[in-house]
């Protein structure tokens, strides 16, 4: 598919709306607006400046503006990649030194990419240093200098790259990539008391000084649910793909109708084979007279087909309401009328616009969807050093439950690793998706606005 577009670890991609056309281009590219990471002014027990990261922030030109508010799962990651996820091809050939560095700041800081590995894993790593790079360009005095470090797509290449990068003085990570690097890298890293900002999006890799900024199928799930309950629907039914990505998707969906106060009254797994889906949907299909709602956490590709054996059941897909994440976010299923309605939940785009943009204007290339973590990543760390200096490199400042703003809009790392996220809950409807309900600009007592 050329240029690496939606990297994803447990997700195919999560296609991106182009500013000319809908929601998403024909590369799957979401649209992004400026973009850098301030602090949420949500909450006041925040452990560091707010005003002043913000001043840093909006200094260095990257003002958010706030919207409504990554690879194949490798060596013991616990998921499998679905159809089309980027896989890591290990590099047999010796890492290169001495690393390339970005920026000439006091503050060292590595970023642990998957460069040299073949195919689109490669092209990815290329695409995440040059978002770094970009970060840094538009900061005002950022006294931070990346070490760029190469783990070629390996667990014990990201475990010898963060030695490395803790022997030269990092005083934070930021990658790797894929699963099983970050497991490599977070035992190296945390043996050495270096926090690992990481871009997987397996939750399961996450710990205490070990924080995912990416994109997990969790937050999807909980905001999609929670605002379908805050909608009257109470009754939930789900049809959930047999892919490392469905079983997430099926365990956050079990939690968010039980903390919605809801219940779940019918619920099926199905493999690829479509001829094998017949029997689960029919099941389904049998109980959904009880149903509000409809969740299907499958691909653009994979939901018509599943939705067309709903109707061949006799499934009135009117009265019904069909749920969705982040992976709905594809013009193809705005073409499909019988998923006009449909709710699911994503980022709002608006912040990968701009940064789509300068990217573009910059490096003469469309930014893989993964880019705007680094940037996010990179900014965040940048605007933390100015105002605290490298003390402020740590798990209370990184955890703070007030979180941040980036390019993707509010989010937070939780103290035992993995993100949460403020999303928009869109509606399909003919020629595109429109915003139902806006993502929360903060983090308060609810992260959802609905």
């Amino acid at each position: 598919m050329g240029a690496l577009v939606g990297y994803h670890e447990i997700t195919v991609y999560r296609p991106r709306a182009s500013a000319g056309s809908g929601r998403v281009d024909h590369r799957g590219n979401r649209r992004v607006g400026r973009g850098g990471v301030r602090p949420n002014d949500g909450g006041d027990d925040m452990t560091f400046d707010r005003r002043s990261l913000t001043r840093a922030l909006l200094a260095a030109g990257a003002a958010l503006a706030l919207a409504s508010c990554a690879g194949g799962s490798g060596e013991n990651s616990g998921l499998d990649p679905l159809q089309g996820a980027p896989t890591p091809q290990v590099s047999s050939e010796p890492l290169p030194a001495p690393a390339p560095t970005v920026g000439q700041g006091s503050v060292k800081v590595a970023l642990i990419l998957p460069s040299s590995a073949k195919g689109n894993a490669g092209a990815a790593a290329s695409a995440l240093k040059n978002a770094a790079e970009l970060a840094l360009s538009e900061f005002d005095g950022p006294d931070i200098q990346l070490l760029v470090k190469d783990d070629g797509g390996s667990s014990s290449g990201a475990r010898a790259a963060a030695q490395a990068a803790a022997d030269e003085g990092a005083k934070l990570i930021l990658g790797p990539l894929f699963a099983h690097s970050v497991q490599g890298a977070g035992q190296a890293a945390r043996a050495r008391g270096v926090p690992v900002v990481a871009f997987s999006t397996d939750a399961n890799v996450a710990a205490r000084g070990v924080y995912l900024l990416s994109f997990l199928p969790e937050s999807d799930v909980q905001r999609v649910v929670s605002y379908a309950a805050s909608q009257g629907k109470r009754s939930f039914a789900a049809l959930i793909p047999e892919t490392g990505y469905g079983a997430v998707a099926e365990a956050a969906f079990q939690q968010a109708v039980t903390r919605a106060g809801g219940r779940v009254i019918a619920l099926e797994r199905y493999g690829p084979d479509k001829a094998k889906m017949a029997g689960p949907v029919e099941r389904v299909a049998s109980a959904l007279g009880q149903a509000d709602a409809l969740f299907i956490p499958d691909t653009a590709e994979a939901v018509p087909a599943v939705v067309g054996q709903l109707a061949a059941n006799g499934v009135n897909l009117k009265r019904l309401k069909l749920l969705g994440t982040g992976l709905w976010d594809d013009p193809a299923l705005t073409r499909d009328a019988s998923l006009a309605g449909a709710w699911f939940a994503a980022p709002d785009d608006a912040g990968f616009r701009g940064f789509a943009q300068r990217y573009r204007a910059k490096y003469g290339s469309e930014p893989v969807r993964a880019a705007s973590l680094a940037y996010d990543a990179t900014a965040l760390v940048a605007a933390i050093v100015k105002t605290q200096g490298e003390s402020g490199l740590s798990d209370q400042t990184l955890a703070n439950p007030s979180g941040f703003v980036g390019i993707d809009g509010a989010f937070r790392f939780r103290p035992d690793g993995p993100n949460e996220r403020a999303l928009a809950v869109y509606q399909i409807q003919t020629g595109g998706a429109r915003i139902v309900s806006p993502a929360p600009r903060s983090f308060g007592a609810t992260a959802q606005a609905d």
